[in-house]
């Protein structure tokens, strides 16, 4: 079994039907800009993904074991192009054009999970193990 780290967070959208519209465009599969996605792997984030409720963004990130968030995204945000992407999503979202994602994305809290085996904090992830099938 491999070990990750596993962080929640949610982002509040604009609420614009057209605005809406454009922001899942500019995340659907191929769309994402490749320096961003590289940029995410470079600083040990293995998986993301983002789920949509009407206004409110859901994003699971599973990182690398050792992951450490906060100088984590210190990092990305130094990486190629990741201030020209959050300029172009901060549009969409309730949050200022300077914003970097680290203050945009707030991390939330588990209150539950089945088969509870360990402790956690936000800052330091939802440690997990998972089985890796070849």
């Amino acid at each position: 079994m491999k070990k990750f780290k596993r962080y929640c967070k949610t982002l509040q959208l604009e609420n614009d039907s057209i605005l809406i519209k454009e922001y899942k465009r500019l995340h659907a599969m191929g769309n994402a800009w490749p320096e961003i996605t590289q940029g995410m792997k470079d600083v040990g984030i293995v998986d993301m993904e983002i789920y949509i409720d009407e206004t409110t963004l859901f994003m699971i990130m599973d990182t690398e074991e050792n992951f450490d968030h906060d100088k984590a995204m210190a990092k990305l945000a130094t990486l190629p192009r990741q201030s020209e992407w959050e300029a172009t999503v901060s549009k969409f979202q309730k949050t200022s054009v300077s914003s970097l994602a680290k203050d945009k994305w707030k991390l939330i809290e588990r209150i539950y999970k089945m088969d509870q085996e360990r402790e956690f904090t936000l800052e330091k992830g939802y440690e997990e193990n998972i089985k890796i099938i070849k």
